[in-house]
């Protein structure tokens, strides 16, 4: 079981599909036993990532996943505790009203553990493969919240746009937490940056190594708080970050240089780095993200507990 007296919450990416950044993570089977480890282990959530497909410049090899949101509703009847969301949700992915009634959806089958991230998409090759629009992704985006925002908050919608449009949508029947569905929004942008600071109760930056790396970014989020007239400290913030321990495989190409490895104390040190930081919130990618890894990693929730 998670603690409330963390000073930020501790998430596990749970990768699933095919290919090298899998990890092993192939089949139903092995994220439900992912999501089970990570819940016993002390999480406080869990995510999957929202991709059809990956077609890396250089590789011949396509790497697929599991469709994101099929995925979440099973972990959300399988699971008791654990928060659950997607990291992230891309919008252009589906028509905004209908994203809006999953989201309802699955939070009601988590009985109010459902946090949803989103943003606006960035691998082209997926786009092109599935007829996907890849152009004007953040004006697409920008309506398409307003859309999410509005069935999800007032529970209705009007709203026409240039990408975009509802005519008298409603979400009926409503879940546990009508109105109260936490919404992330996932950039470094400017205009998505907008967006979170005018409409979002989150932040969210993408695959970071180190805690100083929040530095120039938690910045740029306090800028566009105040550019809207909102106080900075009323935005959450979260990362997805690296870790990895000392019986690390390396399955997933990294950044130079080379990530440190950690023992447990020193990785309950990092977390609280990156909390002074001002994150509410860490989503990791263990090293190695396998059953073995969240083990090893509980003792590390254990030492982070007693402060």
């Amino acid at each position: 079981m998670s603690t409330s007296r963390r000073p930020l919450k501790i998430g596990l990416y749970i990768p699933n599909g095919v290919g090298y950044m899998s990890g092993g993570v192939h089949s139903w089977a092995d994220a439900l036993a992912f999501a089970r480890a990570a819940e016993t282990a002390g999480f406080d959530s869990i995510w999957v990532a929202d991709h059809m497909l990956f077609r890396m410049q250089g590789e011949t090899e396509t790497q697929g996943r599991w469709e994101c949101w099929s995925l979440l509703a099973a972990l959300a009847a399988v699971t008791t505790s654990v928060e659950i969301g997607p990291l992230v949700s891309c919008l252009s992915f589906r028509n905004p009203g209908l994203l809006a009634k999953i989201v309802e959806t699955v939070d009601e089958i988590s009985n109010g553990r459902l946090t949803l991230a989103v943003g606006a998409g960035w691998h082209e090759p997926e786009y092109a493969a599935f007829g996907v629009p890849y152009d004007h992704r953040a004006g697409r985006f920008e309506e398409g919240f307003a859309i999410v925002h509005g069935l999800l908050r007032a529970g209705a919608s009007n709203f026409k746009g240039v990408y975009e449009r509802v005519d008298n949508c409603e979400i009926r029947p409503r879940g546990p937490r009508p109105g109260r569905i936490p919404l992330i929004v996932g950039t470094n942008g400017d205009l998505l940056l907008k967006v979170a600071a005018s409409r979002a109760d989150g932040w969210n930056t993408t695959w970071i190594s180190e805690p100083a790396e929040i530095r120039p970014l938690r910045q740029a989020v306090d800028s566009a708080c105040e550019a809207v007239g909102r106080d900075p400290k009323t935005l959450s913030r979260s990362a997805c970050i690296y870790i990895d321990l000392p019986n690390r495989v390396r399955r997933f190409p990294r950044p130079n240089p080379v990530l440190p490895v950690r023992e447990p104390a020193e990785v309950a040190e990092l977390l609280d780095a990156y909390a002074a930081e001002g994150l509410d919130h860490v989503m990791i990618w263990l090293d190695p993200n396998s059953l073995a890894g969240i083990e090893a990693f509980s003792r590390t929730l254990e030492l982070f507990d007693r402060g």
